[in-house]
């Protein structure tokens, strides 16, 4: 059985919005000098990641919906993959710009399906 486009879009969600509470209030030092929260951070871009390759397979027009899509995969795969090739000053850009961007269109395609 495929999996759920709402459950993956929570999925996103959750794991979006922790990032974005644990990093509120704090500057990029604070998110350089605390490996456990940018541990806590990286797992949940895995799981980002993770939900949007699933719903890449299983419904590619919601996807397409939410943005740059294939470089959220991409980057889920450098934390896997890459580790030592992670630069905290990119993480904390895409935590500031695009995961709040990432929050709004999930939210909207599952009101959408409500």
């Amino acid at each position: 059985m495929p999996p759920d486009p709402v459950k993956l879009l929570h999925d996103i969600v959750d794991a979006a919005e922790f990032i974005l509470q644990q990093t509120r209030g704090r500057s990029l030092a604070e998110y350089e000098q605390t490996r456990l929260i940018r541990d806590a951070v990286e797992r949940n871009f895995i799981i980002i990641g993770e939900a949007l390759s699933r719903l890449k397979r299983t419904d590619p027009e919601l996807v397409e919906d939410l943005g740059d899509f294939p470089q959220m995969i991409a980057f889920r795969n450098i934390v896997v993959h890459g580790y030592e090739a992670i630069d905290d000053a990119i993480v904390w850009g895409i935590i500031q710009n695009e995961v709040p961007r990432l929050v709004r269109a999930a939210r909207e395609e599952i009101d959408e399906r409500a």
